[in-house]
């Protein structure tokens, strides 16, 4: 069975891949069509990857070219830390997404999902010198597990990679500078959750700037327990556990195709 997306009739891969692949998919088109649906998209030039289970250097990206509200499981392109398409697919991969994705994956073998973002609020704080600024309960959260990474130009260079690594460690959020925003996750679920929380913290810093009052930070202490608050306020389970089930059913009454 094949499904059309921009006029393309895209062969189902569904049974023709692992059980284990094809819900990682399934949550990856997922992620798209709601990173769509909260219009964080621009358009066709940002990225999502997950890696592929059972591997550690293959890692799905979305095909060059298609909205994120038309990306769907089957048309995800599968390639290789070089950059190889594997498999049989009529679609290229933006090569500045590959070089920041495949930086990562390559580095952070928990990293089971890569979120990168140009939103209007992420990159208006991102230019802000003091990029995130403890203002609210959610920002406690993002503060806690923080890295900056410095312009260099769009991502194409080889020479880029090491640096992005070093920037990020093991934070579970980047701050592009100048550029956007990048979370990840050990699942599709945890890292989409994540960007959920980094752009709401980006929202509200920016409309509390724009109050033109003078503004109240949370105390820095209170940065240091943002983890274990975590953990007790989601029973140990994460946000992305206990949200995704239910993002997945709004998908699924908004439009279900994202499945094929």
């Amino acid at each position: 069975m094949a499904s059309t997306t921009s006029g393309l009739q895209i062969p189902s891969l569904a049974g023709q891949v692992s059980d284990a692949e094809w819900q990682a998919r399934v949550d990856l088109a997922a992620a798209y069509r709601l990173v769509a649906w909260f219009r964080w998209d621009d358009l066709v030039f940002t990225h999502i990857t997950a890696r592929v289970p059972g591997t550690e250097d293959q890692f799905l990206i979305n095909p060059y070219g298609l909205l994120f509200d038309e990306i769907t499981a089957s048309s995800l392109v599968k390639v290789d830390l070089q950059g190889r398409k594997v498999g049989d697919t009529p679609f290229d991969i933006n090569p500045a997404g590959f070089t920041i994705h495949s930086a990562i994956h390559a580095a952070r073998h928990d990293a089971g999902c890569v979120l990168h973002t140009h939103t209007l609020n992420g990159v208006a704080v991102s230019a802000q010198k003091g990029g995130v600024l403890p203002l609210s309960q959610q920002s406690i959260f993002v503060l806690s597990s923080l890295g900056y990474h410095d312009y260099e130009g769009v991502a194409l260079r080889e020479d880029e990679k090491p640096r992005l690594v070093r920037d990020l460690g093991e934070h579970t959020y980047l701050m592009l500078r100048n550029h956007g925003l990048l979370t990840v996750g050990a699942t599709v679920a945890d890292a989409f959750l994540a960007m959920y929380l980094f752009e709401t913290v980006c929202t509200i810093q920016l409309r509390a700037q724009s109050g033109g009052g003078e503004l109240v930070p949370v105390d820095a202490a209170l940065i240091q327990g943002a983890a274990r608050q975590a953990r007790e306020v989601t029973r140990g389970q994460g946000a992305g556990a206990l949200a995704w089930p239910g993002l997945l059913r709004r998908l699924d009454r908004l439009d279900p195709g994202y499945r094929h």
